[in-house]
């Protein structure tokens, strides 16, 4: 029964998302490609969320500043386990041209652990629907993981 049920959930993981200062170039992808049927997102069971609380993966996109580094730390305590941490674009991974500057609490992965990057400035529709596939499989397999406990 357990399994059928993680089998279930696992066809439609949650995705959330969180801006954290970014030029909003990514962003528009990320729209793009949820929003225009040419690439059809739905297609691979993903939903969008309205809250942290429902959310299966989080998508982060921009540099975290030292500004929202707080508030990204209490939105990711509300993601319930298994959760999964995708980035989108070069300025989660490197901060890219904000690269040095004072505001910036440094790259996503040195503040939480990210599961996939999916690097590009910005990143083509494509690439995000391949980020958002691995980012599937993974929460696919930490649930599986959870349940077989």
């Amino acid at each position: 029964m357990k399994e059928k049920l993680a089998n279930l959930a696992a066809g439609s993981p949650w995705v959330y998302r969180i801006n954290t200062g970014s030029c909003n170039a990514c962003d528009v992808e990320v729209a793009t490609t949820v929003l225009c049927p040419r690439y059809d997102l739905s297609r691979f069971g993903v939903r969008i969320a309205g809250s942290p609380k429902h959310a299966d993966i989080v998508v982060i996109t921009g540099p975290v500043t030292e500004r929202c580094k707080g508030a990204v730390l209490r939105i990711l305590e509300q993601v319930p386990e298994p959760r999964v941490i995708l980035t989108i674009g070069n300025c989660p991974a490197s901060g890219n041209v904000y690269q040095g500057s004072y505001s910036l609490a440094g790259p996503v992965s040195e503040i939480i652990p990210v599961d996939v990057s999916v690097l590009g400035c910005p990143p083509s529709p494509w690439a995000i629907i391949d980020g958002v596939v691995k980012a599937k499989e993974i929460w696919k397999k930490k649930l599986g993981e959870i349940v077989n406990k």
